[in-house]
């Protein structure tokens, strides 16, 4: 008999399939990345790096990480990867651990414009360790102020600078960036944990050029497992020669042990598949189906915080729909449509009764959904905050949903 777990498993197999995935940081990943995830590989004890393990037995498992960081630096041109961190805030951690001491005074994007925990929220380790102060986003039109952030980088003089967010609906300007960091000889490093895919898609600028580190998540848009990679290139501000050992030490033994060898193989052939030209067809329908969503949305009276997307996400201010987040993604749920509740720039309200929400098109579009799919998924998005409180509403939308997702079966 199988264990209770399996047979969870099995119901949320059929929940993924059942509804629109729209959480942006969410995505379906092939049947390969599965088998590699779920491998004998789960196994091995593999502290160290390809060549100075602690543990024997560890030829095959040289060749695959080997394999894992080759693939990496091709995929995004860099001199240098390190494919252990076990996920994106360890990542993140590392990279204060290899460029700042306790106390140092970092700079990233505020939360509550669309930042990320560990860009210096005071909740994070980020904002515990180090003395962080924020950048935000124009109150009238939502967008980056670059001379702004250039005065409070010049105020501040930090250590370290993020750019990249989880919640920006368009592009970041690598360059100004760069010379921001470059004119208070700052570390610049890119978070680009939700437009990695984008980028080796090749319809988002890459920050390589302009940054000294990159670090990014395999899931979201690159449709890989849960993990992270750390990226140092030969372009940035800060020349530092020993950076890419700092990173490598301070991830092990800074601050992991043993890599999970299953997640990598995983990661390995995730940038196989980022490599080749469908994967460039794919993520400009991410990006196209984004627009095309938000057009629709907008058409439909709802305010797009910056007035649309250049990515693969939007961000909906509910507001004038006279619904919190929070209940707008409730209804949304029951009606088979996934997203989740997320502060507005400037918002009035606190984070857990945020006036948002966030809708992405990675897993949609993994799908095979396209322009037409986008406009029926804007109308359902309208019915169903339209009639809140209508179940009779919330239960066609739910069927019209689920007769829309078995076009578009999943390829586990």
């Amino acid at each position: 008999m199988k264990d209770a777990i399996f047979n969870l498993i099995a119901l949320e197999k059929k929940r993924q399939a059942d509804v629109l995935e729209m959480i942006p940081s969410e995505n379906y990943v092939s049947r390969s990345v599965l088998a590699a995830l779920g491998s004998c590989l789960v196994n091995k004890y593999a502290e160290g790096y390809s060549g100075k393990r602690y543990y024997q037995g560890n030829e095959i498992i040289d060749q695959i990480e080997n394999l894992a960081v080759d693939r990496a630096k091709k995929l995004f041109y860099t001199p240098h990867a390190n494919v252990q961190p076990y996920s994106g805030s360890p990542a993140n951690q590392a990279v204060y651990v290899a460029t700042c001491k306790y106390g140092d005074s970092v700079m990233g994007m505020d939360l509550s414009a669309g930042g990320h925990l560990t860009h210096g929220s005071p909740v994070s380790f980020s904002g515990k360790n180090y003395h962080a102060v924020f950048y935000g986003v124009d109150e009238k039109n939502h967008l980056l102020d670059y001379e702004q952030i250039t005065k409070i980088a010049n105020e501040q003089r930090p250590k370290l600078i993020w750019c990249g967010a989880t919640a920006y609906p368009r592009l970041f300007d690598w360059e100004k960036f760069s010379f921001i960091a470059k004119e208070v000889d700052a570390y610049l490093a890119a978070d680009v944990s939700h437009y990695a895919g984008l980028i080796a898609g090749g319809v988002y600028p890459s920050p390589v050029p302009y940054v000294d580190i990159v670090t990014l998540t395999t899931h979201k848009t690159l449709r890989g497992p849960r993990g992270a990679a750390i990226l140092v290139t030969d372009k940035g501000n800060k020349k530092d020669k020993d950076l890419m050992k700092k990173i490598d030490k301070a991830v092990f033994p800074g601050l992991q042990g043993g890599p999970h060898e299953n997640q990598i193989a995983a990661m390995a052939v995730c940038f196989e598949e980022a490599g080749k030209p469908e994967f460039k067809t794919y993520a400009k329908n991410v990006v196209d189906n984004a627009r095309v969503l938000a057009e629709q949305l907008t058409a439909g009276g709802f305010n797009l915080v910056s007035k649309g997307t250049d990515n693969h996400l939007l961000l909906v201010d509910l507001r004038n729909k006279n619904i919190s987040g929070k209940k707008a993604a409730v209804v949304l749920e029951k009606s088979g449509i996934i997203c989740n509740a997320n502060s507005i720039p400037f918002d009035p309200n606190p984070p857990l009764t945020p006036s948002g929400i966030r809708l992405g098109t990675p897993a949609i579009t993994t799908r095979g959904m396209g322009e037409g799919e986008m406009k029926k998924i804007a109308s359902f998005i309208c019915t169903v905050i339209g009639s809140p409180s209508d179940d009779k509403t919330i239960m066609k939308i739910s069927k019209e949903v689920k007769n829309l997702t078995k076009d578009f079966p999943i390829n586990f």
